[in-house]
């Protein structure tokens, strides 16, 4: 339940009453009050969350009307006594009125927005340089990507072009301010290399768009549900919109730096895949919460705005999606490394004089973009002569090599 205080003239109350009657509301107040010398009344109304947009709607010819509206969740306890736990744990998604405000109230000031921007920068660049993981999660936590992220998704939701092209340019202008402070770093203290963490980042993977489509529901489903009905913060969730894009974000920034293309392209990719999935999913969650072009309040939403937004986030999320399949050496690196894996264990298992100790595949970021080698180590024990490993490190080459259509380079131990 929403509580709204209403001013209106007396003559009014009669539609006010009746509009509330008919979206299952309750009048618990009236006042006599003055406004600007006039005789006023005041109203209490206690109004369920899904109704609150079709009240608006039925009061919005009202002369004079002044409404507050308070989103804070309202115990309402109604006789009989003996049903408390019935009428507490009623607990309602947010109207649609009150996802899109809540929606705009994460719209905040230039300043604070792009600071943090900047800050969120600094931490994923000291991160990956310093290959600490508990400074880019601390990142995540920063990186104010969560706001423009899910407004986009919104003003998809709603068909608003302006709410669309004031959300794209704070996505914009995050995403460059993140970039640009990675950037100047990594020229100020001299990067000259990639660390081990940065090539480790940017490996894609053939399910690196579940993420953005988990984010993009994560992040909708907070804005729509009850703060009483959901155990998962608003940090949370935006730390997890954030996880998909400031480690790219970063990685852009120092591969541009170091002249590592091969980290630059995949990075881009990554922030291209992630912003499509997560408008997509965001999309969907508040479409289902009932966000639709048409609403109280709410004059600007235009159908053919949500159609063009939607068919162009999944036109370029197919268009991505190809590009990944098509070149899986470039932007599956980490899932075909685990297959790579799996086909050189299968081929030493495969020899009963010999036992698996160690397996692991890699791929390098020394040479350009799709043309790098994968390292496979294994570490066995038995007996082999030096002849004999030879000629099983190059068998288990030329297979992975025909398989996967990739330079493989074998190490084999034998212990």
């Amino acid at each position: 339940m929403r509580q709204l205080t209403i001013m209106i003239p007396p003559s009014e109350l009669s539609k006010v009453e009746r509009a509330a009657q008919d979206n299952c509301g309750t009048i618990v107040a009236q006042i006599d009050a003055r406004r600007d010398g006039q005789d006023r009344t005041m109203l209490r109304c206690m109004i369920p969350n899904a109704r609150i947009e079709g009240f608006f709607a039925d009061v919005e010819n009202v002369d004079g009307l002044h409404a507050i509206f308070a989103p804070q969740g309202v115990l309402s306890l109604e006789p009989p006594a003996d049903e408390p736990e019935d009428q507490v744990t009623d607990v309602q998604p947010r109207s649609p009125l009150e996802i899109y405000l809540s929606g705009l109230q994460s719209i905040g000031a230039w300043k604070g927005f792009l600071a943090y921007s900047a800050l969120g920068g600094i931490v994923v660049w000291i991160a990956l340089f310093t290959e600490n993981v508990f400074l880019l999660v601390a990142a995540m936590l920063i990186a104010p990507f969560a706001g423009p992220a899910m407004t986009t998704a919104m003003a998809t939701a709603r068909g608003d072009a302006y709410l669309l092209r004031r959300s794209l340019i704070r996505y914009v202008a995050a995403l460059a301010t993140a970039i640009a402070t990675a950037f100047l770093l990594s020229l100020i203290f001299q990067q000259e290399i990639a660390t081990t963490m940065m090539a480790e980042v940017s490996m894609r993977s053939a399910v690196s768009v579940l993420l953005p489509l988990a984010a993009g529901a994560a992040g909708a489903l907070n804005l729509a549900q009850s703060e009483r009905s959901s155990l998962v913060s608003s940090a949370a969730t935006g730390m997890l919109v954030a996880a998909a894009l400031a480690p790219p974000a970063g990685l852009v920034g120092m591969g541009l730096a170091i002249g590592q293309m091969d980290i630059v392209v995949s990075s881009l990719w990554a922030l291209a895949i992630q912003i499509v999935g997560i408008n997509v999913a965001g999309f969907a969650v508040f479409r289902l919460y009932g966000v639709t072009t048409r609403g109280a309040r709410y004059p600007r939403g235009k159908s053919a705005i949500t159609y063009i937004a939607l068919s162009l986030s999944l036109l370029a999320g197919a268009a991505l999606l190809y590009v990944q399949f098509s070149t899986p050496q470039r932007f599956e690196q980490s899932s075909l490394a685990q297959r790579i894996t799996a086909a050189a264990q299968e081929r030493i298992e495969a020899r009963g004089d010999l036992d698996l100790l160690f397996a692991k595949a890699e791929f390098s970021r020394a040479r350009s973009a799709g043309e790098n080698p994968v390292l496979v180590t294994l570490h066995v024990e038995g007996n082999l002569t030096d002849a004999e490993k030879k000629v099983l490190a190059d068998r288990i080459e030329n297979r992975l090599e025909e398989e996967f259509d990739v330079a493989a380079l074998v190490q084999l131990v034998v212990l």
